[in-house]
């Protein structure tokens, strides 16, 4: 475990520069990119604002390299940060891994642990999550709640769920999230769904303008499930298909017959013949991915929340590499 996790941090660039980097400024520069404000990754992590500025300034001065731009909507990361995340990314989870797997020598973790997450999670995030869980602990038993994020939080309220993955938007209340533990996920961002043999295929993004009057396959679904429509501010889209299911929607893009908007959670899973094109789309307002747990959660839902930040961290790294 411990070479693996050497060699991917080696593998970035230079040894002698990358060996003062260190595994807490890794951590810190996480929670930055998944916050976007030093502020915000102070409070997630129960650091001081000053305590995150300097390990950053620690971490650009080891990468010798400028690793944020400032603006008035908080810190994106340059190309520079990305680079390091990427390679972070896998090492982080597996050192999360190993942390958990100590845990399990100490606390015998067993008992049932109910994870409930929005359906486009269940198809790569949360089964990475609950694979680790189950290796690191093997006494636990894992149950998953698929449904969409206002029938999770009424679940979660009611007591039915250890931890719940959902998808907030501005309209969510504080009385939704009462007396609930809040962890965001790292931004993964919106994607599209085209045929392989799109001329758009080959491109690493996209902009709104690039599809216009291309035919789009759309959801379908219950009351407050995420419908996933055209890419939104696009003017009369022709609407090719409405279907319910992922997997209808996915066969019908491999098919040639239309592209699909496509979360990030679900763009390194999709099917032969599809490709997932970032959409570079400043102006879209993605829900917030957030885990939620009791505020006084257990040792299984602790592990649960940690599983899960571990992958989403990998998953984005795989994303931006």
């Amino acid at each position: 475990m411990v070479q693996r996790i050497c060699s991917a941090l080696h593998a970035w660039q230079d040894r002698r520069v990358m060996e003062n980097v260190t595994f807490l400024g890794l951590r810190v520069l996480r929670q930055v990119a998944a916050t976007g404000s030093f502020a915000a990754a102070a409070v997630e992590l129960g650091y001081t604002q000053s305590a995150v500025s300097r390990q950053m300034a620690a971490l650009e001065s080891a990468v010798g390299e400028q690793l944020f731009e400032r603006g008035r909507r908080g810190v994106t990361l340059t190309l520079a940060a990305q680079i390091v995340l990427s390679g972070a990314g896998r090492a982080l989870a597996e050192l999360d891994t190993a942390g958990q797997q100590l845990a399990g020598l100490r606390d015998r973790v067993g008992g049932r642990l109910v994870i409930g997450a929005f359906p486009t999670a269940c198809s790569v995030l949360v089964p990475r999550a609950v694979a680790a869980l189950r290796d690191g602990y093997p006494a636990l038993t894992v149950i998953i709640d698929e449904a969409p994020t206002p029938v999770l939080l009424r679940r979660m309220s009611a007591g039915r769920l250890d931890v719940a993955l959902v998808a907030l938007s501005e309209e969510s209340t504080d009385r939704d999230l009462k007396d609930l533990a809040r962890f965001p996920l790292p931004i993964v961002g919106m994607h599209v769904a085209v045929p392989a043999e799109h001329p758009l295929a080959r491109r690493p993004t996209v902009r709104p303008e690039d599809l216009l009057d291309e035919p789009w396959i759309v959801g379908v679904g219950g009351s407050g499930d995420p419908q996933f429509g055209p890419w939104p501010g696009i003017a009369n889209p022709p609407i090719a298909f409405s279907v319910r299911h992922w997997t209808t929607r996915l066969g019908l893009v491999a098919a040639g017959l239309g592209i699909s908007v496509l979360p990030g959670t679900m763009a390194v899973a999709v099917p032969p013949g599809v490709r997932a094109i970032e959409v570079d789309d400043p102006s879209h307002a993605e829900r917030s991915s957030v885990l939620l747990a009791r505020n006084d959660a257990g040792p299984r839902t602790r592990l649960a929340v940690r599983a899960l930040l571990a992958q989403a961290t990998a998953l984005r790294a795989e994303l931006v590499h």
